[in-house]
């Protein structure tokens, strides 16, 4: 199939350009002008249209947290421990819950999801595509991070169980992390001999690829105590981080600079429904992003339906970002913090046909998506 004469955004090239977009069993095989169509080949006309990689989440609950929720629907928070870092958020995601579809007809290919915020350690995280019926199809990586949480939610969903203060969800991370890797190093001197290996523990087991910076943590942290306090936990043990929310971000964004973790900002389109959220601006992303911060545009969705992601980067522009830096925002930006910007987030040779066309800006409300493509299939 050859996209022809359409407009490309690749996220890589500041400025747009006209050029054909061949793609081969579902990746993009060639990018240049007057392709020459092969015998039997499709050729999609984009003249005078926008061509853009599929967009990128790196922060939502899709797929665990259900439309028309009730008990039944929201399967991303465990109310019963705290501490939960053995749980798999693959294991609640639902690939046919109306949202995901949603989500691709919306032109929103990939995206990280999993568990909420109720827990200072909630277990692992799962990047996938939006198209499916069986989530082990749509994985792109599992696990893509450890989630854990800072600030109000633990200390509202655990006061009635020992943990009424932000002091007190810091610890519970802690404690998890010298268990960890104490465990670790027995398990290192032990090597082969069975006998000397320690007792297994699951959640600690869960911890070893934190430790061994297979992946980060993913610290939900709004207020800027919080946001530091993630920062201070990730230097204090040599682990990963990336910061998720970070709505004081504006407030110490010298600092966030100069510690270069990748930041999840938002959900914006929201009332401040608690005292951490008092100081949210659509002004934060491009505060952060002029300092050289690598952000990323996030929904929170179901916080925001997740098919307005581009709009929430709109909104961002329309308060002072850069515009390709708010582009960056929502495709190779979430992509390099979850993990996955060797197959999507950008239009180049070799990645994922994961393609969507426009009539015009995806980040003003009045343009109509098209076409979307994920792996080189066209969304219905």
């Amino acid at each position: 199939m050859i996209i022809r004469n359409g407009s490309v955004n690749d996220a890589v090239n500041r400025e747009a350009y006209v050029a054909d977009i061949r793609i081969t069993d579902g990746k993009i095989a060639e990018i240049g002008k007057d392709l020459t169509v092969n015998e039997g080949e499709e050729v999609i006309d984009a003249t005078g249209l926008n061509v853009y990689p599929g967009f990128v989440e790196a922060h939502c609950h899709l797929g665990l947290d259900g439309y028309g929720i009730g008990f039944e629907g929201a399967d991303y928070n465990e109310p019963g421990d705290i501490c939960t870092p053995h749980l798999r958020s693959e294991d609640s995601f639902n690939p046919l819950d109306p949202t995901v579809r949603s989500a691709a007809r919306g032109g929103v290919t990939s995206v990280a999801t999993g568990q909420g915020s109720a827990n200072a350690i909630g277990g692992t995280w799962i990047a996938v595509k939006t198209v499916g019926n069986c989530v082990d199809d749509m994985i792109i990586k599992t696990p893509v991070a450890m989630k854990c949480a800072l600030g109000e939610n633990p200390k509202r969903c655990y006061r009635e169980k020992g943990n009424a203060a932000r002091m007190s969800t810091a610890s519970v991370i802690r404690n998890m992390l010298f268990k960890a890797r104490e465990y670790l190093n027995k398990k290192e001197k032990a090597g082969d001999d069975i006998f000397k290996q320690p007792a297994f523990d699951f959640k600690c087991e869960a911890m070893i690829p934190v430790l061994k910076k297979e992946i980060p943590l993913k610290i939900h942290a709004h207020q800027a105590n919080d946001i530091l306090t993630a920062i201070r936990l990730a230097k204090e043990f040599d682990v990963d981080l990336t910061i998720e929310h970070v709505t004081e971000g504006h407030l110490i964004a010298d600092k966030l600079a100069e510690y270069s973790y990748p930041l999840a900002v938002g959900p914006s389109l929201t009332h401040a429904s608690k005292f951490e959220l008092q100081n949210k601006s659509w002004t934060t992303p491009g505060i952060l992003a002029a300092k050289g911060c690598q952000v990323s545009i996030v929904t929170d969705s179901p916080v925001i339906p997740q098919e307005y992601l581009p709009l929430c980067a709109g909104l961002a522009v329309k308060a002072g970002m850069d515009p390709f830096e708010a582009l960056k925002a929502i495709t190779i930006n979430p992509a390099k913090q979850i993990g996955i910007s060797d197959r999507v987030g950008s239009i180049e040779t070799g990645k994922d046909a994961d393609i969507v066309i426009t009539d015009g800006d995806p980040m003003v409300s009045s343009t109509a998506i098209k076409k979307v493509f994920i792996n080189g299939r066209a969304v219905d």
